[in-house]
């Protein structure tokens, strides 16, 4: 099996083997749970608040480098097309392999800005601004011996050897960004101290004493060359440190303008919350989300915006989960149960052009991209594809497999799912839409992700699973990974009825 993309201190749990069996027809049908039918009423009158699309204005990507590739470069432009991504995140601009930072002879400070500029024009020619995340360590300003993390392109985490060489290379480096692209530009980006450094990501000891420090000093020379560059952090995995980060920040004096964190849906209970809770993967990121909601509510800071820098259903490589129609109802239900929590909450990543475990031996091995290699849409992918769809005014309504929009136009959209675990075998859902208000015959538009909705995984399936698809067989994986056009359903005396299969999202349109 893979090595664990996020290095977490956890076994690989039986519930994922057991899931593979389930994936590979090891359960018998007679034994599937029955899902209930639902009833959903829905009032167009019915109280409501602003629904910014705080899901889709943000996402991560693999290393800094990527970004100058065609295939990263070609997945954006998919990306862009359906959703309203406004930034991307990702690890290494201070990756050797950029070239950014070099000492001479005599041990003065060097530095190339040619693959930055590259990477940023790339980004801002493509519509989306760069949320910088500054690391890793340049080897030449790495404490000996460096200490190198386990990811296959090596970064090393060590603390810088000489604090006012780092600080001179943020200064250099936010310098560069102002006089290339303006301040009217660099102040809408943010600048994010680092990654998970209560992991392995940093070899500071003692790890939350030392990194407070790395703030502290980078904020700090951030802000000398412009106040208006917007700098936060801890940046941290299992939603830790929130708290403690912004009491230091606070007694020291150190600039923040947001803070950022990380939760997975595979996180257990004893990392996040320091109980023994079974928190299911369905509930783990907005639960985490509700802890550092509540943790900024209560601080010195209450109006701190919260970057949730990277999510996902899993940490690990399981093509059961990312790689399958599962994504999609739990897309869904995550939106809605974060709904007012985050300002941006970060998928991670658009695209699997991706390479912490070395190469992409196959197009699905359970990546966290949205786009597999050769172009090929999951069905998370057009997940976001049709939840894009929802309108900017959210209406309440009783159920907990809904979310019921407005949009400006007064048209309604409605996503609805039919939710379980990857290691359920579910059954299929008989939904009916109640309309108030709403008399004689009307049309809905009806789009769907589910197994033979948007989904590749059949025809994958069909040619074999080869590793390395034909350019014939790429063109057809393609084809049966789009979204067919939408359904029409006639609503009639304020009624429809939809069925939804295992796994099943459903957006319904009535305008």
């Amino acid at each position: 099996m893979p090595f664990p993309p996020k290095l977490r201190t956890r076994s690989f749990p039986l519930v994922v083997l057991f899931a593979l069996f389930v994936f590979m027809g090891g359960i018998s049908p007679a034994v599937r749970a029955q899902v209930p039918n639902e009833v959903i009423h829905i009032d167009p009158n019915a109280p409501s608040h602003p629904f910014p699309h705080y899901w889709e204005k943000m996402f991560g990507s693999g290393r800094a480098v990527l970004s100058l590739r065609e295939s990263y470069r070609d997945d954006l432009r998919m990306l862009k097309s359906a959703t309203d991504a406004e930034y991307i995140r990702f690890h290494a601009i201070f990756h050797d392999e950029i070239g950014l930072y070099n000492e001479g002879g005599d041990g003065k400070p060097e530095y190339n800005f040619s693959y930055v500029d590259q990477i940023y024009d790339g980004l801002l020619a493509q519509g989306v601004r760069p949320f910088v995340e500054l690391s890793f360590m340049p080897a030449k300003l790495a404490t000996q011996p460096p200490v190198v993390q386990a990811f296959w392109y090596k970064p090393i985490v060590s603390p810088p050897k000489d604090w006012t060489k780092w600080d001179d290379l943020i200064s250099h480096f936010a310098q560069h960004l102002i006089e290339r692209y303006g301040i009217d530009e660099v102040s809408q980006w943010y600048f994010e101290v680092w990654n998970e450094p209560n992991l392995d990501f940093w070899a500071g000891d003692p790890k939350q004493e030392t990194y407070f420090h790395l703030y502290d000093e980078t904020a700090r020379a951030l802000k000398s060359v412009n106040v208006h560059l917007r700098v936060g952090g801890p940046a941290t995995a299992q939603a830790a440190w929130v708290d403690q980060f912004i009491s230091h920040v606070v007694s020291e004096g150190s600039p923040v303008d947001f803070v950022s964190t990380h939760v997975y849906g595979n996180d257990k209970a004893e990392d996040v919350f320091g109980t023994h809770e079974e928190i299911p993967r369905t509930q783990m990121v907005c639960r985490a989300a509700q802890k550092v909601h509540d943790q900024v509510k209560a601080s010195a800071r209450p109006n701190l915006p919260i970057i949730w820098s990277e999510y996902n259903a899993s940490y690990k490589n399981e093509p059961t989960v990312t790689d399958s129609t599962f994504m999609g109802p739990w897309l869904a239900d995550t939106i809605r149960q974060c709904d007012g929590l985050v300002e941006m909450l970060s998928y991670w990543t658009f695209s699997d052009v991706f390479e912490e475990q070395g190469v992409i031996k196959t197009p699905f091995y359970g990546g966290y991209g949205l786009i597999a290699e050769n172009e090929l849409p999951k069905p998370a992918f057009n997940a976001f594809r049709v939840l894009h769809r929802l309108g900017n005014q959210r209406i309440d309504v009783d159920s907990a497999s809904a979310l019921v929009t407005r949009s400006t136009d007064g048209s309604l959209a409605i996503a609805a799912w039919n939710l379980g675990l990857p290691e359920e075998a579910g059954g299929p859902k008989d939904l009916t839409l109640v309309f108030a208000a709403l008399k004689g015959q009307h049309r809905a538009f009806v789009f769907r992700v589910d197994a033979t909705h948007g989904s590749v995984q059949a025809a994958y399936e069909a040619m074999g699973k080869p590793a390395y698809p034909t350019a014939a067989q790429i063109v057809k994986l393609r084809l049966s990974a789009n979204l067919p056009p939408p359904e029409t359903k006639q609503i009639t005396n304020g009624t429809l009825q939809l069925k939804l299969p295992p796994d099943g999202l459903a957006l319904i349109e009535v305008r």
